[in-house]
């Protein structure tokens, strides 16, 4: 993604009216930067500067694709550029370029990095195998990595910033029950649905999150498992991709056409399942689903009954932590401890992996207008539209405007 054009997202996207955090004075060596001090308004990162001028040389962005999830496009590449670029670091010294799901793509564009001379690269990794590839190579010609949003299992990156995973799948599963409890589901089937566990360790983190609160309250969940009466479980290895995650639920659907619960691992998945039901005529508040990622599309599913709710990762505040550690890594610094707030175990070897690790947030249609419209994530303009769900035979459905005005987001 060319500079300019990741300048104009982020205008779009952090447009509105900011729920500013009260954050402390901070020096101008940065030193009381910490994990909890990064805002909406990016004001800590100005507090980088002296830190940013200390360095020398270039940082590397490399998102991972544009199907997964829309928000490395609409959020984390305008925002790791404000970020950046908010810090004191030249235009000249910020590349920030997608590898749109192609695994040799992102292997170029990072090897491309390292010839440039790049000191730092923030790297999503597609497959733990990419992300190892390239973190060998940076290591032999002396470039730090951090590990961005996922974890590279096997890999040798200096730090990782993400969420805490298991806590974001412990909310879809608390989420997925109440939701059940609140729209009032008789004799639920819940059918859980993974994202890609093999490619993707968040995957199977968030796995472990909602499969334990679920078991806990008798729904037998596990990757790739059986299931029991009330639970169906996903038997393949799960998806990131929004059709294959279709195609699994119509197999199942076809085979069990009583689910009338969904567990879905983030917005994406969840939307094209919904508009499938809709063109069979799927009423509101009749099947629950979860998701994540605080999409749009996400949020006009959720205020028109369609999906129960999602779990909401300011990427704003990933986006800055993640600015924060690569700032000090150019200069040659060791980052603040209040910064680096916790360690992540490789699954594959025990490494401890330096970390820092944010808090996600369960929003329903009540809860709207006070996280993602307050922080500017989305607009008011673009979620309340005169448009309606295409539901078939419903005559009394209404538009996302009405929608709005029940749940007084403006």
């Amino acid at each position: 993604m060319k500079l300019k054009k990741a300048r104009a997202l982020t205008a779009v996207a952090l447009a509105g009216t900011f729920a500013v955090l009260a954050i402390p004075t901070l020096s101008s060596a940065g030193g009381t930067v910490s994990a909890t001090t990064f805002n909406a308004n990016y004001t800590t990162m100005a507090d980088l500067t002296s830190i940013t001028h200390a360095g020398k040389g270039a940082i590397g962005v490399i998102l991972p694709d544009e199907v997964s999830s829309n928000r490395y496009v609409d959020f984390d590449a305008p925002n790791l550029t404000t970020a950046l670029t908010d810090a004191g670091l030249p235009a000249t010294d910020l590349s920030v370029q997608n590898a749109l799901g192609v695994d040799a793509t992102e292997i170029s564009i990072a090897q491309g990095d390292i010839a440039s001379g790049d000191k730092v690269l923030i790297m999503d990794p597609l497959d733990a195998t990419t992300g190892v590839t390239i973190e060998a190579a940076a290591a032999k010609a002396g470039v730090k990595v951090i590990d961005y949003d996922r974890l590279t299992v096997g890999g040798s990156g200096a730090y990782y910033v993400s969420f805490n995973n298991v806590a974001v799948g412990t909310l879809i599963g608390q989420g997925a029950l109440s939701c059940i409890t609140s729209w009032k589901i008789k004799k639920p089937l819940l059918y859980v649905m993974n994202g890609s566990t093999t490619t993707d360790n968040n995957a199977v983190l968030f796995a472990q999150g909602y499969d334990k609160v679920l078991n806990a309250k008798g729904y037998k969940a596990s990757v790739g498992g059986a299931g029991n009466s009330k639970t169906i479980d996903e038997t393949g290895t799960g998806t990131w991709t929004p059709s294959q995650a279709l195609t699994d639920f119509q197999g199942a659907y076809a085979k069990n056409p009583k689910i009338n619960a969904v567990v879905t691992p983030n917005d994406e998945n969840a939307a094209p399942i919904i508009s499938y039901l809709q063109k069979k005529g799927l009423k509101p508040t009749s099947i629950p689903f979860t998701g994540q990622d605080a999409t749009l599309t996400g949020f006009q599913n959720i205020i028109s009954g369609y999906q129960c709710g999602t779990v909401y990762k300011p990427i704003w505040q990933e986006a800055q932590a993640a600015a924060a550690l690569a700032i000090y890594m150019r200069a040659g610094k060791t980052p603040p401890a209040a910064l680096v707030n916790g360690s992540t175990t490789d699954p594959s070897n025990s490494r401890k992996v330096a970390s820092v690790l944010l808090k996600a947030t369960w929003v329903t249609a009540t809860k709207v207008e006070s996280t993602v419209i307050a922080n500017g994530v989305i607009s008011a303009a673009a979620l309340c539209t005169k448009v309606k769900p295409a539901v078939r035979g419903d005559k009394k459905i209404t538009s996302y405007a009405a929608d709005c005005k029940k749940y007084k987001i403006k």
